[in-house]
């Protein structure tokens, strides 16, 4: 058998073209999966920082999903301890206290047990924690009055991420 330079030459070829092709198609899937959702530049944006997302399935895309509003949700907890330990003014200590009150459950239980339901397949419970936390991101931002609203950006973008996870998790 002869052995020439061009075998080794057209399987890095084909290699080349397989992964392209992959890429293609993971891209393809978030595309249209995203245009599915009520924000597909957040969707698209935070499904390509995940590198699972390349070699995800919906259900997969509905995960990655779920853990980024947890993520999102416990900074927001985190940021929301941090004000009040800074001993906020009197008219902001109590709406923080009670974003505190709300946020906890939230990352606390609900969330994880939501994206455990997703794991195991359970998408009806998952949707309905999911869709919590963004009622409760809504509710955090209602309880502040005034001009001052330190969580506007927090809120929304925990309330935008779990609708997102919402309209994934219902096309699986």
């Amino acid at each position: 058998m002869k052995y020439s330079i061009q075998t080794p030459l057209l399987v890095l070829v084909h290699l080349v073209f397989l992964i392209v092709q992959t890429q293609s198609q993971s891209t393809d899937l978030l595309s249209k999966t995203c245009k599915k959702t009520p924000y597909y530049d957040l969707c698209l944006s935070s499904l390509q920082s995940s590198p699972q997302s390349s070699n995800s399935d919906i259900a997969g895309l509905a995960h990655i999903m779920a853990d980024l509003v947890l993520s999102n949700a416990t900074d927001t907890l985190d940021y929301i301890h941090s004000l009040l330990k800074q001993s906020p003014e009197p008219d902001l200590q109590k709406p923080l206290a009670n974003c505190a009150e709300l946020y906890i459950p939230v990352v606390k239980y609900t969330l994880p047990q939501s994206i455990d339901a997703l794991s195991n397949g359970h998408y009806g419970f998952a949707n309905y924690g999911i869709s919590d936390a963004a009622k409760e991101a809504q509710a955090c931002e209602k309880g502040f009055s005034g001009s001052t609203k330190p969580l506007t950006d927090r809120n929304t973008l925990v309330s935008c991420l779990s609708e997102v996870a919402v309209a994934i998790i219902n096309l699986v």
